[in-house]
């Protein structure tokens, strides 16, 4: 990777350049407010407070910074899956029947749990690409090493985040260019051949890039270390939006309880 591509992923993009009020928050709240609204809707049950929750990370998103057309075409492949289990579901779980097709029945239980997993997923995935989704990949690096996370886990996870569109990238190059001489995908050993060639050389040029990526983060100072251009600091702002969202994590907890059968 010759030019500004073999750039290292350094501190220079660990600057707020997302606009919207969710990210101007500190990065390291985020983060935990992300795990933590993660970890209470999973544990909620109720289909009433499961659609106040993702009623609620449908309203991040206008703060967030992300474009709404964008986010919601990726949670909507995402939600092909889940129209999947949502149809296959009621007529899998024993329950009180429904209705019938061809001697299938759907049972209520099913239905019911098949919409409490779609809302529940939907809620953790807007949620976290609100609070998230947002931030530079180096910028995530640097609060998760400030949560005192394992550096090695850091590292790998800011590079997976930063160089894995970069192989995609040359992998759509490698298939333009067998387009290019000819290849047409078929049922035979050529094609099957071809895509190996294709495997081998995605490695190749992979390993070949590390090499390159190392070298110029050696030369930029690189050892093994992020240096921090800044220090991450809890502002009054800050606090009240953990507050307020600490709050609300409460409210769906109380409410899930109160609604709790005897």
């Amino acid at each position: 990777m010759g030019g500004a591509s073999d750039s290292t992923v350094g501190p220079a993009a660990a600057g707020r350049t997302e606009s919207g009020a969710i990210t101007a928050r500190d990065e390291r709240l985020r983060i935990v407010l992300a795990l933590v609204f993660a970890i209470c809707v999973v544990a909620l049950s109720d289909l009433l407070v499961l659609t106040l929750a993702f009623a609620a990370a449908v309203a991040l998103l206008p703060f967030s910074g992300l474009p709404p057309r964008r986010t919601l075409k990726q949670m909507a492949s995402m939600d092909g899956f889940i129209l999947f289990i949502l149809l296959l579901l009621p007529f899998t779980v024993p329950g009180t029947p429904l209705f019938t097709i061809w001697g299938f029945a759907a049972s209520r239980e099913g239905l019911f749990q098949g919409i409490e997993i779609a809302l529940t997923a939907n809620a953790v995935a807007l949620a976290l690409m609100c609070l998230v989704g947002s931030m530079e990949a180096v910028t995530m690096g640097h609060a998760l090493n400030a949560l005192r996370l394992p550096e090695r886990l850091v590292h790998l996870l800011v590079f997976t985040v930063r160089y894995i569109e970069v192989l995609r990238e040359e992998n759509r190059r490698l298939i333009a260019a067998m387009k290019v001489r000819g290849f047409r995908p078929g049922s035979n050993w050529h094609t099957y051949r071809s895509y190996g060639y294709l495997v081998g050389m995605m490695l190749v040029r992979a390993v070949e890039r590390s090499e390159r990526i190392l070298e110029a983060m050696k030369c930029r100072g690189f050892n093994g270390r992020f240096v921090l251009i800044r220090q991450f600091r809890l502002t009054p702002a800050d606090i009240a939006f953990g507050a307020g969202f600490a709050l609300l994590l409460a409210a769906l907890i109380v409410l899930e309880i109160a609604r709790a059968p005897a």
